[in-house]
């Protein structure tokens, strides 16, 4: 069988590819150069050639799960306002819980990067915060005050619980009455009026921030 010779760009891509889920079930200090190597079908030091340590590896997965992101693109185009709060709001809750466009299993694969980055040193979790956070919180500030990780951490935990497949909390309803409910909640919290909230959330309900067309 021939071998498929790949330029260094997509030798880069595979390499990422086959390590993503291997950090994702077994964390950055329970992998391997080796196993990674191995799942790429590569040697080690054509592994070493593109990415000379984990942490070059690691950060090349952080920089390819933030930049072009279509919806943080897609937010990025809104003006500050109630509507945009509530529509940042209900979009990070349906991202999380029920994938919002994105693949369910990419999803629950970067939960579990996050989780073991929580379990570890924290730097995972801690760089992928500052680059969501330059490019979200401003527009969320200007909407009402500094209330963001309170709503992203709320909408992370529920999807946190959710992880396993079968919940580890018995939440009631369905995944789309668990965004509504998670949603109001998170706007509850943060002082918005009942009014201008249901209104809101009925309007974005019919027509729900997705991520931009490729």
């Amino acid at each position: 069988m021939a071998t498929i010779r790949l330029d260094s760009d997509e030798r880069r891509r595979a390499i990422v590819a086959a390590a993503v889920p291997l950090f994702a079930r077994k964390g950055f200090a329970g992998t391997t150069t080796k196993e990674i190597a191995e799942a790429a079908g590569i040697s080690e030091a054509l592994l070493f050639r593109h990415f000379p340590s984990k942490k070059h590896l690691y950060d090349e997965i952080l920089r390819l799960g933030c930049e072009g992101d279509p919806a943080l693109e897609r937010l990025a185009t809104l003006e500050p306002s109630t509507a945009t709060l509530v529509h940042m709001i209900h979009f990070m809750v349906r991202y999380f819980l029920l994938g919002a466009g994105v693949d369910r299993a990419e999803i629950d694969t970067r939960l579990r990067l996050m989780l073991h980055s929580f379990l570890e040193d924290g730097e995972y979790a801690r760089e992928l915060f500052d680059r969501i956070f330059e490019r979200v919180h401003p527009l969320f500030a200007a909407s009402i005050e500094n209330r963001f990780w309170f709503s992203q951490h709320v909408a992370a935990m529920v999807a946190f619980v959710l992880l396993p497949g079968r919940a580890s909390v018995p939440y009631q309803g369905t995944p789309i009455t668990l965004v509504e409910e998670a949603s109001w909640f998170i706007l509850r919290g943060i002082g918005m009026k009942e009014a201008a909230l249901g209104t809101a959330l009925a309007a974005d309900a019919k027509q729900p921030l997705q991520p931009a067309p490729a």
